[in-house]
């Protein structure tokens, strides 16, 4: 940022109509000026190091050099928060995971550009993103080398229940989140685990397919009539709320359209779900993200007696859910990312006495 506090922004797209696009909404806000605009990676390459912006916001599909190939320069060379502009498909979906995987912040639809019945909040939502990954301590820390306190050890022997599922809430900086938690499990955890994870459809097919390659336990895309169960983690569809249902005694996840809500999956929706299906045998979590998701539905967690950990500001990507759910005294024990898995582990397992 400028001595102003301007925002300085690059936009890169091979498009003429998406560099406007683009543009005119980040410069709707007096705090957000684009500094240049490119057309491929070479010359986005180029002008990060004449104009040192603050953020880039960077097209997967482009001629000469396409997005994945220029963010590995630029995390190498110029490093700068990116944010990917991908199409919803298949394919835009795996180069977008590979992308955050290489040290993109985050992404935004290509369809975000398009004139449509929800360009407000569209532009709104660009914004914000820009706005909080470019305010972001961890962002600092890891792009700008930046250093931050270690935190001190957590024990949780005073938690007495016994957990069925642990429930996670996630956003902005996601992907590479659930791996650091999910890689930690082992694969006898007593505990079935649920996630929503703001995301398009196709994306969190590809994301569970991912984590399941790293992770001990199985990682799946939840499916309607799927059991919640020991050593097994659902990841809610993308555009799709997850919810919860006894039927003959057994726990069981349904995908749903409803209600309608800001986010889908919804944070809030699942949570809710959660503690009145399994009551105090709720264990939440909630990591890094934008806005306020999770909130209401740990209220409820918390009202039936569940515990709830919240990530830290230092290691999240953007510090807005966890933030939320702190503000109010939800939280139980407030968290580093590297923490996480290990304390989840810790505090399921003393409770089943593995």
């Amino acid at each position: 940022m400028n001595i102003n506090g301007e925002i300085k922004v690059l936009v890169v797209d091979d498009s003429a109509f998406m560099r406007k696009s683009i543009t005119m909404m980040l410069e709707s806000d007096p705090q957000i000026k684009v500094v240049a605009t490119a057309r491929d990676g070479l010359e986005a390459i180029e002008k990060i190091k004449t104009f040192k912006p603050d953020i880039v916001t960077l097209d997967v599909e482009m001629p000469r050099m396409d997005g994945l190939t220029t963010l590995k320069i630029i995390m190498n060379e110029c490093p700068v928060p990116v944010l990917m502009v991908s199409s919803l498909t298949t394919e835009g979906a795996e180069a977008t995971l590979e992308a955050l995987k290489l040290g993109a912040v985050d992404f935004i639809p290509k369809q975000l550009s398009y004139v449509s019945l929800d360009i407000i909040k569209i532009k709104d939502e660009l914004i914000q993103k820009v706005k909080s990954i470019v305010n972001s301590k961890y962002i600092r820390r890891k792009i700008y080398r930046h250093e931050v306190k270690s935190s001190k050890d957590v024990k949780f022997k005073h938690v007495k229940k016994n957990f069925e599922v642990v429930a996670i809430g996630v956003s902005t900086g996601g992907p590479v989140a659930l791996q650091e938690v999910l890689s930690r499990i082992p694969e006898n955890f007593p505990a079935g685990i649920v996630i929503a994870q703001h995301m398009p459809p196709n994306f969190t097919r590809l994301l569970a397919e991912r984590l399941n390659s790293i992770s001990k336990i199985e990682v799946r895309e939840a499916q309607t009539g799927d059991k919640v169960r020991a050593g097994l983690a659902l990841i809610a569809q993308g555009g799709k709320n997850l919810i919860f249902e006894k039927v003959f005694g057994e726990k069981i996840v349904k995908i749903a359209d409803k209600p309608d809500t800001l986010y889908k999956p919804s944070v809030d929706v699942m949570m809710e779900s959660a503690s009145e299906v399994f009551g105090d045998k709720v264990l939440g979590v909630i990591m890094t993200g934008m806005g306020r998701d999770g909130v209401e539905g740990l209220k409820k967690v918390k009202e039936k007696g569940g515990y709830i950990i919240a990530q830290n500001e230092e290691t999240c990507v953007v510090y807005g859910m966890p933030k939320a759910v702190i503000d109010v005294g939800l939280a139980d024990s407030i968290l580093p990312l590297e923490k996480i898995g290990e304390a989840i582990v810790e505090i399921v397992r003393e409770r089943k006495e593995i």
